[in-house]
């Protein structure tokens, strides 16, 4: 597998995390619809379109709300520049949400 969002981030947010007691497990490390997509694990490289994510230590809001803070993130440039040609846009991994 990949590097996922949070070990990237090192948010401890991950099942078992350092940071879950204070910060509740994130939903990325929890969406099972965006497993394995980019090579990670559930939503962790795809976290972009996953609400209640942690960024810059705060919580995000919906797709809509936090994307264009998202298309700044060296994670998210990262998992782009890695994936490329086959990167899944935005609106085919919401697609995979919203089945």
């Amino acid at each position: 597998m990949k590097m996922n969002c949070w070990e990237f981030k090192k948010c401890g947010r991950e099942p078992g995390g350092s940071n879950v007691r204070e910060l509740g497990v994130c939903p990325a490390a929890t969406e099972e619809r965006l497993d394995a997509v980019h090579g990670g694990r559930k939503a962790g490289r795809a976290c972009w379109v996953v609400a209640g994510t942690l960024c810059k230590g705060e919580t995000q809001g919906t797709f809509a709300v936090k994307f264009g803070a998202c298309e700044s993130c060296e994670f998210y440039l990262s998992v782009r520049e890695e994936e490329f040609p086959q990167f899944q846009f935005s609106s085919i991994l919401l697609a995979k949400i919203w089945e």
